[in-house]
């Protein structure tokens, strides 16, 4: 592409101007090769011809467009000239607010002479860890780029901050400092940081001054080496200062200040330990009243000294010290104000009565009459005599002048001197990171001596600058393996030479120092005849022969020769010196020593020889060194330290001299441009290829250029292809490993295209729509038509329609009418007929029923008296036959019952088997303990190998066989009396049914007879069956009592027969005895079932009695159906005891034969055992073993152990309940029992080691702080304060260690803080509060402390989950902080057109990370999820969730916020869209958790606000209404930089003009509210523990195994 395609007609140029240096024009006309002048358009309308110079063809400089003006890095713009870079600059100074700049690798700060809330400690955290390039430009993001650097590859760093007078150099190191300071602590326990801060304040106060262009600017330079140790914390610092301006001390311009120590010490003057120094106002003295510029506004010199004396206290300085020093001060004061009185030309005196004299000698401790002499006279050395000489006035002045600069110099340098003694570094320094404060390049209307100083130093920075630019820039090159082509700079090294070389300037003022008679005008002839025509870079004035010219890198200046020579050599009298030396002031004498030593210091190029010849007398001749030459020295060693280091610059740049506010002058801003080397570095840029972009970025933002077709799935190559379709010329571009290199103009170029791309793409989508919408207006008028038509064309169907029902109407209310009248009619006629038909039929019908009713009368009359004459001659029958029946049967019945009782009776003969049974089983049990003491007491009969307990075993089971044979038969002679007794229970059953039967035939029988007699009757057979019930109960009550008095005969220890050991077989035998008396129990309780529903059938049919008269089948079926009943529902229950019975006994068959299984592997093992010891030893084993197994047995077992094979035969024979012996439970009452001093391992095993995924998901939760309440409670309990204490104490310093130790897992951190909240409340609920234990229930409150009130403890242990709380949010934000700007502002959810700015030149450096691997605002999600889910799974607290949800809701929020109100390229319309859609997502995981309402989405509305507020027109003062309606949850300083933020992304966006931004601020001035910029990340909510009790009661807690907690005894 050609340069003059690019100036096409709109295209924007540069003109020169001589006001404003350059303004903006448009051509009218496109150029064309060979044209002689432009047309242009300037931007008031007004139309110009510029004339092209036809020998250079140099055209006017383009603009950029519009979307790269006010770019963070000045290197990132398409074309890279002065204008640009001044526009650009202006731009974002005046428009966006915004004072700093990249140029490169320099970070231009503009003085904004305002104050900026940009330095906050937010703003350093925010800045912190950040890659420079990823946030706006700051002077902290330059800070922590070294900071980094010096952390990362352990080199040294240096910042070197330079500028002229007020561009606020001092600020912007002063800031450097803070930022070093906040993020790193230092190692040692005095807070070197703070001491590092506090040094400035003492060096503003002793080295900056008030002068026409700055109200605090430094008079020396100053270099601050801060000392990291391998942990990058500060340890100390060293200051280095250069060339302090002494002549301020005694002169300053009009307009100037001295030093600001001395007017703070003239403010203080009036407190009391400052009288003695007799001072006044600042007015009253020479040194302070000569620039008649006492106070600087809006400060407070007063203050400031407060400040100063708080610095020297805080920097080591003792009240002995800072008295020396102020009262040194204050004496340079007096002296300023001596007079010195003329006697003659050469002679000169001071009176004897000079007040300011006798207090300059009184404070510095020495004789008033030596000092007044010698300020007066000198003393004058030749080879063999000494003599004094007078000194003229101005002489004297000048004596009295150079000894008040040599005193304050050396005040200055004692400070300097102690400052270092204190920030001394405190270990091994690894590395460190300097700071250099100097000054800039200076030139004024008179240049003299310290300007000569000041500029050789910048062309000395100027060239390490431009090496390191030219040093990086070819490394870059070189790294994305370009072709290297050399790059032309402009090199100052023959302007250094002449100053610093062989016959420079500084060489040959020496030697006219040297010289005896030397004098300025002698020194500026050699420089005339010496350098005039050998170097370009010296000139001489036309009109002058006492300067000379030097063209800087920056600019030529001219110096003034006049008092070059004086201030180079410094001399002060020596005689001045010794008056000093007998000073007793600590500060005075010091100065003098340390002047001496100075002085005695001889030049580098003096021998041995010489040294020695200067010890030998005062006669000998030494060199003192220049002031130049020790400049040059020191600047030489600054020069070789900053090589040594890695350099970073910040050029700090003032914008007007007025120190007006925001406001930028072209001509001195451009001037400082050119001076600083920001141009410079600009240059080097555009010669090579300065825009640089990555393919993938590339590909994103100029992907809309290429076609579909050439889309591959290689990025790399993809970008190739279109780049070579789209610019032709190969050189215009290049193409590295990991970037895409463009000559200046390319990306405007590319621009160009991309906007033309949418804009025909724009015009596209409004001919589409604008078709849309006409066929839109067509069919909404076509659809009005026809529904008009419908309208008119049925309102005349419905008129037609209701003149047919009103006809049609007509003609039925015609017809309905004459239907009335011939109906009416004829129901007159019906209704006569039918009355004389009712009547006649009615006569006849009574006539036929009368006859009717007659007749049947008759019949039933015969029917009855008929049927009662048989009923009396049946009943009569019936009675007599009942009557016989019962007779018979009642006297069988009689006899039955006899013999009945006679055998219940012979239960004696059982009693007395059973203890035959039991002598039998004594028997066998002595006979068994003679075996085993026979066995035991010989030992010489051979014995098996298995032990004596199997054999004991195998003859008590022989002995239980046999009983077992004897107890079959008595069972069997049992079932057999049982058989027969039932068979007569049967017979006796079927003998009073046929009594029944016998006596209901004779009530029958009876009928006729008398009733009162048959009743008599049914009473007397109810009294002999209740009679017949009551014999049998109470012959069962006799059973049972001789049961019970059996049992206890059994049971019974102390009687002749004492019942056998639980578990032996005899024991059994009796157990299996009782079972089958029980089972003989049940039977009787069957029986006596059966004659109770025999007497149920009686009491029915006694109540039937009364109705005789009705007595038939029925009856008797309905008796029987109930006694069939009861018997069912007896049958039933038997049937299910049985079912739980055999259960039972499976189970207990199942237990059985595991404990064999044990037995059987115990046995083993025993036997594995005792195979490897000797005889005895086994022997003595077998029998330990077997008496442990049969203590068990009997301990364990008990009587409820039972053989499995004689449970079961007893089950099968017996059809009743077995009796099952329970164990009753213990009751607990919810305290855990601990030793004195288990306290350590409680907690060790409960809190220290224990992890919350040791703890079972399943088991309940909040169990440590369960636990740790039981053993509180048993402590209390026991009424033991010092066990609670301890406990209670024990347990929030091992929760609090493990919260240190842990503090970063959050799982940890969590189940603690649950646990900690749930022992809280379990304070309040046990505690006894009625707030409390109203919500408890009745066994909880059994539960409650009795002895101790522990109120306060329940402060501690909420202050404890406060602390828990806190570290929780602190580990859950430190965990989302790497994520929350990744996700929620540089991921880009949905990608297109309109998406963010293009990526800086130095954020694109940097490597881009894979699209997989990129942080999105589901990876913010999913970390919330994962926290929450935590949170759930122990328990936590729902109010404390909630609140600790809408903590990192806030923290989102803030910190998205602030890295938004850091980041020009996040403020777009784009960008505003996706952050509202990220919010809406976060708010949707609030709802899909069920957290709405805890105020989450409330913290989130400053960010939502944010991003409307970056959607919303910014045009109209209605529109600034509503931002100021809608933004209440932005303070005033937010909303106007989010508006200067703003950054339109393509062509078709504007800016927010600074009118609409003033009237916001006018708006929101009203506004009572903080006026902070940036959100406090920091801020925690007000946390609030409200009680939850719990309904867990404490004798239900089971501890698990795990807890490894057995030492702990449930209580």
């Amino acid at each position: 592409m050609a340069v003059s395609e690019l100036y096409s007609k709109s295209a924007r140029v540069w003109l020169p101007d001589p006001e404003e240096v350059w303004r903006s024009a448009e051509l009218t006309r496109a150029f064309t090769p060979g044209d002689q002048v432009l047309s242009l358009r300037l931007e008031d309308g007004s139309v110009l011809e510029h004339r092209i110079d036809l020998k250079s063809n140099r055209l006017p400089p383009l603009r950029n467009p519009n979307l790269l003006v006010g770019e963070n890095d000045l290197t990132a713009l398409s074309y890279l000239h002065e204008p640009a870079v001044l526009h650009n600059l202006k731009v974002r100074f005046t428009d966006s607010k915004l004072i700093y700049t990249y140029c490169g690798i320099v970070l231009v700060a503009i003085n904004p002479y305002s104050s900026l809330p940009i330095y906050e400690a937010d703003i350093i955290h925010a800045y912190s860890g950040q890659t420079l390039g990823d946030m706006d430009p700051h002077i902290f993001a330059v800070a922590e780029e070294a900071y980094k650097n010096m952390a990362r590859d352990e080199r040294n760093q240096s910042v070197i901050v330079s500028g002229e007078s007020g561009a606020g150099k001092t600020v912007s190191a002063k800031y450097v400092m803070r930022y070093f300071a906040t993020v790193s602590r230092s190692s040692v326990q005095a807070n070197v940081e703070d001491k590092v801060l506090a040094s400035n304040p003492i060096m503003e106060a002793i080295g900056n001054a008030k002068t026409t262009r700055n109200d605090n600017s430094s008079r020396f330079g100053k270099y601050i080496e801060i000392g990291f140790d391998k942990k990058n914390r500060i340890i100390g610092a060293m200051m280095k200062t250069y060339l302090l301006e002494k002549s301020r001390v005694v002169f300053q311009p009009l307009g100037e200040r001295n030093y600001h120590i001395l007017y703070q010490l003239c403010a203080s003057s009036h407190l009391p330990e400052f009288k003695d120094f007799k001072l006044s106002c600042a007015d009253d003295y020479l040194c302070t009243n000569q620039g008649q510029c006492l106070a600087i506004e809006g400060v407070d010199d007063a203050a400031d000294m407060t400040e100063t004396r708080r610095a020297l206290t805080l920097l080591g300085f003792s009240d002995s010290d800072q008295m020396s020093l102020f009262r040194i001060l204050a004496a340079i004061l007096h002296f300023s104000n001596v007079e010195v009185k003329a006697q003659s030309a050469d002679s000169s005196s001071i009176t004897p009565d000079q007040h300011h004299l006798a207090m300059f000698c009184e404070l510095m401790g020495v004789a008033y009459q030596d000092m007044a002499y010698w300020l007066c006279h000198r003393k004058l050395r030749t080879a063999t005599e000494t003599f004094v000489k007078t000194l003229s006035k101005v002489s004297a002045v000048n004596g009295r002048d150079a000894l008040a600069k040599h005193i304050y110099a050396k005040l200055f340098g004692w400070i300097v001197d102690s400052i270092n003694r204190t920030l001394k570094f405190a270990a091994t320094r690894r590395c460190f990171i300097g700071i250099l404060d100097i000054y800039g390049f200076e030139t004024f209307d008179v240049n003299s001596f310290e300007q000569f100083c000041i500029n050789y130093a910048n062309e000395k920075l100027q060239q390490q600058f431009n090496l390191h630019v030219f040093k990086l820039e070819q490394e870059e090159y070189m790294k994305e393996e370009i072709p290297w082509s050399l790059i032309d700079f402009s090199d100052n090294e023959p302007c250094i030479r002449l100053i610093e070389a062989r016959m420079g300037v500084l060489d040959l003022l020496d030697e006219e120092c040297r010289m005896p008679k030397g004098s300025d005008d002698t020194w500026v002839q050699k420089l005339y005849t010496t350098l005039l025509k050998q170097n370009v870079h010296f000139d001489k004035p036309r009109l002058s022969n006492t300067a000379f010219i030097i063209h800087h890198f920056a600019d030529k200046v001219e110096y003034q020769c006049d008092g070059f020579l004086e201030k180079n050599k410094d001399t002060v009298n020596e005689e001045h010196i010794n008056v000093l030396k007998m000073s007793k002031v600590k500060p005075v004498s010091y100065f003098s020593v340390f002047s001496m030593e100075c002085s005695l210091k001889t030049d580098t190029n003096s021998t041995s020889s010489t040294s020695k010849r200067c010890r030998q007398g005062p006669a000998s001749k030494v060199h003192k060194k220049t002031v130049g030459l020790q400049f040059r020295q020191s600047l030489t060693l600054l020069m070789d330290m900053l090589n040594a280091t890695t350099p970073h610059y910040v050029r700090c740049i003032k914008p007007n001299d007025q120190k007006a506010p925001f406001t930028l002058e072209p001509m001195r801003t451009v001037q400082q441009l050119r001076s600083c080397g920001v141009l410079e570095t600009i240059r080097i840029s555009a010669a090579g290829y300065p825009s640089r972009w990555t393919y993938q970025e590339f590909f994103k933002r100029y992907g809309v250029l290429v076609r579909q077709k050439d889309v591959q799935t290689n990025f790399n190559q993809t970008c190739k292809t279109a780049l070579e379709k789209l610019i032709e010329d190969r050189d215009k571009y290049q193409f590295g490993r990991t970037k895409i290199f463009f000559r200046a103009g390319q990306v405007a170029y590319l621009e160009d295209l991309r906007s033309e791309k949418l804009r025909l793409a724009c015009v596209s989508i409004q001919k589409t729509l604008r078709c849309w919408l006409a066929r839109k207006k067509y069919l909404r008028m076509r659809r009005s038509a026809v529904v008009l038509q419908k309208h008119v064309r049925a309102q005349q169907a419905c008129r037609f329609v209701r003149l047919l029902r009103w006809t049609n109407a007509a003609v039925v209310i015609q017809k309905n009418v004459r239907m009335w009248a011939g109906r009416r009619a004829y129901q007159r006629e019906r209704s006569a007929a039918v009355t004389i038909q009712g009547c006649f039929r009615s006569y006849k019908a009574r006539q036929s029923y009368y006859k009717l009713l007659y007749e049947q009368k008759t019949v039933v009359i015969q029917s009855w008296v008929r049927g009662w004459l048989a009923r009396k001659r049946h009943q009569r029958y019936l009675a007599a036959v009942v009557l016989l029946q019962s007779c018979v049967r009642r006297l069988g019945a009689r006899r039955e019952l006899k013999r009945l009782r006679a055998e219940a009776r012979s239960v004696e003969h059982f009693k007395k088997l059973n203890v035959g049974m039991e002598n039998k089983i004594m028997q066998l049990q002595r006979r068994i303990d003679q075996q085993v003491r026979s066995v035991s007491s010989t030992d010489a009969h051979p014995r098996p190998r298995h032990s004596l307990g199997l054999y004991c075993f195998v003859f008590v089971v022989a002995e239980s066989q046999a009983a077992l044979e004897t107890n079959r038969q008595l069972e069997k002679e049992l079932l057999e009396e049982r058989a027969h007794y039932q068979s007569l229970l049967s017979e006796h059953l079927q003998l009073e049914e046929r009594h029944g039967d016998l006596q209901d035939k004779m009530n029958r029988s009876m009928y006729y007879g008398p009733v009162g007699q048959t009743k008599e009757r049914t009473c007397e057979s109810y009294f002999r069956g209740g009679s017949q019930r009551q014999e049998l109960e109470s012959e069962n009550k006799r059973l049972k009592q001789d049961l019970g008095s059996l049992r206890k005969s059994l049971t019974d220890d102390s009687g002749p027969l004492a019942p056998p050991k639980p578990g032996s077989m005899p024991y059994n035998v009796l157990l299996e005895q009782l079972d089958c008396s029980n089972e003989e129990l049940e039977m009787r309780k069957e029986e006596v079932l059966l004659l109770r529903s025999h007497m149920v059938r009686q009491t029915a049919f006694k109540h039937k009695v009364g109705g005789l008269h009705t007595l038939n089948e029925d009856g008797e079926l309905w008796l029987a159906y109930e006694g069939l009943k009861e018997t069912n529902r007896v049958l039933e229950g038997l049937l299910q005891d049985q079912g739980r019975a055999h259960q039972q006994e499976v189970q207990e068959v199942r237990r059985e034969l595991l404990g064999v299984k044990e037995e059987s592997g115990r046995q083993q093992q025993l036997l594995a055992q005792s195979l490897l010891l000797p005889k005895e030893a086994q022997v003595e084993a077998c029998l330990q073993h077997e008496i442990t197994r049969l203590a068990n047995e009997n301990l364990v077992g008990g009587p409820q152990r039972l053989p499995t094979c004689a449970r079961r035969q007893s089950t099968v024979s017996q059809i009743g309940i077995p009796v099952n012996i329970t164990r009753k439970e213990k009751v607990f009452q919810g305290m855990l029992e601990y030793k004195e001093g288990d306290e350590s391992m409680l907690l060790k095993n409960l809190v220290v080691d224990l992890t919350p995924r040791s703890v079972a998901v399943s088991s309940l939760p909040w169990l440590p702080a369960y636990i740790i309440f039981m053993c509180i409670r048993y402590a209390d309990h026991i009424n033991d304060e010092e066990r609670v204490s301890t406990l209670l104490n024990s347990t929030i310093i091992s929760i609090k260690g493990v919260i240190k130790r842990r503090g970063k897992d959050f799982e940890t951190v969590s189940f603690w803080l649950a646990n900690a909240g749930r022992f809280l409340h379990c304070l309040r609920q046990y505690s006894g509060d009625e707030d409390f234990t109203k919500h408890n229930t009745p066994r909880q409150n059994e539960h409650c402390l009795t002895n101790f009130e522990l109120s306060g403890y329940q402060q501690v242990f909420g202050d404890l989950v406060i602390q828990i709380y806190q570290q929780l949010i602190k580990c859950t934000q430190d965990q989302l902080l790497p994520l929350i700007v990744a996700g929620m502002l540089e991921h880009e959810t949905a990608q297109g057109v309109l998406g963010s700015m293009p990526a800086s030149q130095r954020k694109r450096g940097a490597s881009v990370a894979e699209e997989a691997d990129a942080v999105t605002v589901e990876t913010i999600l999913q970390q919330l999820s994962l926290f929450h889910g935590a949170m759930r799974q122990h328990d936590m607290d729902q109010e404390l969730v909630r609140q600790a949800v809408r903590q990192l809701f806030h923290f989102i929020c803030a910190v998205t916020l602030n890295h938004l109100l850091l980041r020009k390229d996040m403020c777009s319309w784009g960008k505003g869209l996706q952050i509202r859609y990220k919010a809406w997502q976060l708010e949707e995981w609030l709802m899909e958790k069920e957290l709405s309402d805890c105020g989450a989405k409330e913290a989130l509305e400053p960010l939502v606000q944010a991003a409307q507020l970056l959607q919303i027109n910014k045009k109209t003062p209605a529109d600034a209404q509503a931002i100021c309606a809608m933004c209440s949850a932005l303070t005033a300083p937010q909303i106007v930089k989010v508006l200067n933020l703003y950054t339109p992304v393509i062509e078709f966006e504007e800016r927010v003009s600074p009118t609409f931004i003033a009237t916001i601020q006018d708006l929101l001035r009203d506004r009572s509210e903080p006026t902070t910029l940036m959100m406090d990340v920091k801020s925690v909510f007000p946390i609030s523990i409200p009680f939850v009790p719990s309904l867990v009661v404490m004798d239900a807690i089971q501890i698990p195994a795990s807890l490894h907690l057995g030492f702990l005894t449930r209580v």
